[in-house]
């Protein structure tokens, strides 16, 4: 299968930061189409010793070697939450993260990926994980 032509262009999508169920998540504003580059996950590099110490939230891997840190001000996809049922998956070039739709995304909806095992068992995972999948639904008010 050839590689989509640009497939790691960022489409200019609206996209809102906002009140979620596990604190801040964005927001699609509009409609986006299954397979779409939505976002680009970016961040300052870090220096051995700091990928040593792991102990940011918002670091990723964009290579073998090479990490960054997304708490940064300019990274709005450090505001995408994990979810066990994703509706987006992480890609890209070495060096550079890309987040992709993976299906179709409705005007309004959380946008998630899977954060993967490492980081869902050490930081998720001990106060459990509140993802739309894995909570308990809120029971009615009566």
């Amino acid at each position: 299968m050839a590689k989509q032509k640009n497939k790691f262009k960022v489409g200019a999508y609206k996209l809102q930061v906002k009140r979620s169920k596990t604190g801040r998540g964005l927001f699609a504003q509009e409609a986006i189409p299954r397979g779409a580059c939505i976002i680009e996950y970016i961040g300052r590099p870090l220096g051995l010793e700091e990928m040593a110490k792991d102990e940011g939230k918002y670091y990723f891997w964009v290579s073998d070697l090479d990490m960054i840190d997304g708490n940064i001000k300019e990274n709005t996809a450090r505001y995408i939450n994990h979810s066990c049922a994703p509706n987006c998956e992480v890609d890209g070039p070495d060096g550079r993260i890309f987040v992709m739709a993976k299906r179709a995304i409705a005007a309004g909806e959380e946008l998630t990926y899977d954060y993967g095992d490492e980081y869902f068992n050490k930081h998720i995972k001990p106060k459990g994980c509140l993802c739309q999948k894995c909570a308990p639904p809120k029971k009615a008010l009566q």
